[in-house]
């Protein structure tokens, strides 16, 4: 049978548009069956069930009515008794859905215009669905355009080749930076995000993974994974480090990325507007890492903390400056970079604050343990910073210290002891002043001091500590010191403080105990 031409026509149009649109044809004849749903309900009834087919071949358009069996009809339109769909199929069943063939008809000027409405919805829904998709996979690559037009200062890209606007937002551009409609612009996809509106696609000169995505583009030896880029800091338009290190030992990463004559690294400042780069030599010791970090100033000493991920630099009186660089931009970048909180520190300020603290672990030792000064100097040279250190310490190390002998060693750490216990029994006749629960001490992870602390704020007994949210102990963060819990002063973590609210819960019996539960370490008494 010979197809008619209006037939023809449609699959032609199919095609026209699937090209165009560069969406996949059998999308557009769906697209084109839902328009036809549309006018077809507006000639048959809104509440009928019509379905619209388009053989995909020969373009033949057929319509057919759903009906849902049931056994007893609430609505013409979209039900048919059980007896009356067997007649139509006999295997039909209460649920079952049964399409009866509708005749065709004539569109008129409102159901044409409501079907093309459709069809242009359903084709646009497509057309953005298809840029999702293209796009929400090139998340963290780098990508070119042309700049369409600048709307308060926010870039909106024209992707050439790709399809689709981005728009790198003002504050994603470099520093004095600008562009004029028709310039060429390449920026980090950095979020793309499906809106109503269709795809929106967030681009960044900024960011720091656009300098390594520039290094990978102009160093051979990064695309081939051979050397790495571990980590970048940036302060856009000024200055910029970047850490890299090599998976063969034959290969210098520093200079790979340098390039002969600075050829590789000048291809990334250009394009960085002149932004100053910092080649770091990774290294996975952290003090290492840290005093690359901090180049071109000269580091004498580190003293690392990993429970805080805090450092301490000590850098000659001249080099301070160097270190710190114009408006802490160095020393802030070295931190960006390492992940560290870094302190810097001149050799006369590093040396000034050690006297002080040895002059006051003297003092200390001199009042704790009743010796004179000279003993007590030799301890706090020693490298024992309080009288717990003391009292614990293995009894051979204290008469190794040059004019100790043993029954010395164990008169001080007797001392020690001593002190300690007196210092115990103070807080104890405290904490049963105040009222404190004997059976609070069974707790695990709690101290006497921390006892008397909790006397003072009302928590009294087990009851009363099993009521206390992890907030009341330890604040509602570590660092907020204004909304600091009773026990902040202990240095009590959170999951310590969970861990002793839970244990007071259980011996409440407010909740059973589970192997599982993390017991709280101690955190001992906080010192001078």
């Amino acid at each position: 049978m010979a197809v008619s031409a209006n037939r023809l026509e449609l699959l032609q149009i199919v095609d026209a548009v699937a090209r165009e649109k560069s969406i996949d044809r059998s999308i557009v004849l769906a697209s084109m069956e839902d328009a036809m749903q549309k006018a077809a309900r507006s000639r048959y009834g809104q509440e009928t069930e019509v379905r619209a087919e388009i053989d995909p071949k020969t373009g033949v358009i057929k319509f057919s009515r759903l009906l849902l069996v049931v056994d007893e009809i609430e609505t013409d339109a979209t039900q048919i008794l059980l007896a009356d769909a067997q007649k139509k199929n006999p295997s039909a069943r209460i649920g079952d859905w049964i399409a009866e063939s509708l005749p065709p008809f004539d569109y008129g000027r409102i159901p044409a215009q409501a079907s093309k409405q459709v069809l242009v919805q359903k084709i646009r829904e497509a057309e953005r669905d298809k840029q999702y998709d293209l796009f929400k996979d090139r998340i963290g690559d780098i990508i070119n355009g042309l700049v369409k037009r600048v709307e308060y200062g926010n870039v909106v890209v024209d992707l050439t080749g790709a399809g689709g606007e981005a728009v790198v937002r003002r504050d994603e551009l470099i520093p004095r930076e600008m562009f004029r409609p028709g310039d060429r612009i390449r920026a980090f996809v950095y979020d793309v995000r499906r809106e109503a509106r269709g795809p929106q696609i967030f681009l960044s000169r900024t960011h720091p993974q656009f300098t390594a995505k520039l290094f990978t583009q102009e160093v051979p030896e990064i695309y081939d994974g051979i050397v790495e880029v571990k980590a970048v800091a940036r302060d856009p338009g000024s200055r910029a480090k970047i850490a890299v290190t090599s998976n063969d030992s034959s290969i210098d990463p520093v200079g790979a990325c340098v390039g002969m004559r600075g050829s590789r690294v000048q291809a990334v400042v250009n394009e960085l507007q002149g932004e100053k780069i910092d080649i770091i030599p990774w290294s996975a010791d952290a003090a290492t890492f840290i005093v690359n970090a901090l180049q071109p100033a000269e580091v004498m000493k580190v003293v690392l903390d990993e429970d805080s991920t805090r450092i301490e630099v000590v850098v000659p009186d001249d080099q301070l400056s160097l270190a710190i660089g114009r408006r802490g931009q160095n020393v802030r970048l070295a931190s960006q970079l390492t992940g560290w909180d870094i302190d810097i520190l001149t050799e006369a300020e590093e040396s000034e604050r050690r006297q002080k603290e040895f002059a006051e672990r003297t003092q200390t030792f001199m009042s704790a343990l009743d010796v004179d000064e000279t003993v007590a100097q030799l301890l706090a040279s020693e490298g024992f910073r309080t009288v717990e250190e003391i009292a614990y310490v293995d009894l051979h190390e204290l008469a190794a210290i040059e004019g100790f002998d043993g029954d010395t060693a164990a008169e001080i750490q007797a001392r020690a002891v001593g002190h300690l216990e007196k210092i115990e029994a103070e807080h104890d006749d405290a904490r049963k002043a105040l009222g404190v629960a004997d059976e609070l001490k069974e707790i695990e992870g709690l101290t006497t001091p921390m006892l008397v602390k909790l006397g003072q704020n009302e928590v009294r007994t087990i009851e009363d500590l099993a009521g206390c949210a992890t907030d009341d102990l330890v604040g509602w963060t570590e660092k907020d010191q204004k909304h600091a819990g009773f026990l902040a002063d202990f240095d009590l973590s959170r999951e310590q403080a969970e861990a002793i609210v839970m244990a007071a819960r259980v011996h409440a019996g407010w909740v059973e105990a589970t192997p599982a539960q993390p017991a709280a370490e101690p955190a001992g008494e906080a010192t001078e």
